[in-house]
């Protein structure tokens, strides 16, 4: 288990499908996003969330095994590190205790109103720092 790490379950649905009826590849990618989005709402705050907002600006993902329709699956994010404008998020989603997909994603923090990337501040560097999953 990863400490300080957020996690979600599903079933795979029809609509998660492609033609090979096994959970389409951008798919897995939306719930790497989605899972992220949720875990920051959980340990972000309103007044950051009025100043800043994060964006994607790398994607890696590995597919080891598919998940088909009605698997439950887990999808668990943690915060590696963070520097700079920068900050990595990684992703594990599994059947049962079978890894299906391994991701990390890099997102850079903007300026709100300027939507232009702005070095983390202080007070989310707190954030990320004290929510930084441990393995």
């Amino acid at each position: 288990m990863i400490k300080n790490s957020f996690s979600l379950t599903l079933n795979v649905t029809e609509n998660d499908l492609d033609s090979l009826n096994h959970v389409n590849n951008v798919t897995y990618l939306q719930w790497v996003q989605n899972v992220a989005e949720k875990h920051w709402n959980e340990i972000g705050n309103a007044d950051s969330e009025n100043k800043y907002v994060w964006v994607v600006i790398r994607h890696e993902i590995d597919y080891f095994l598919p998940a088909i329709l009605n698997d439950e699956i887990t999808i668990t994010t943690y915060i590696g590190d963070s520097y700079g404008v920068k900050s990595e998020r990684f992703v594990e989603i599994k059947k049962s205790d079978k890894l299906l997909v391994k991701a990390k994603t890099i997102w850079c923090l903007l300026d709100k109103n300027t939507m232009k990337p702005v070095k983390v501040p202080a007070e989310i560097m707190e954030i990320l720092q004290s929510n930084k999953g441990i393995v």
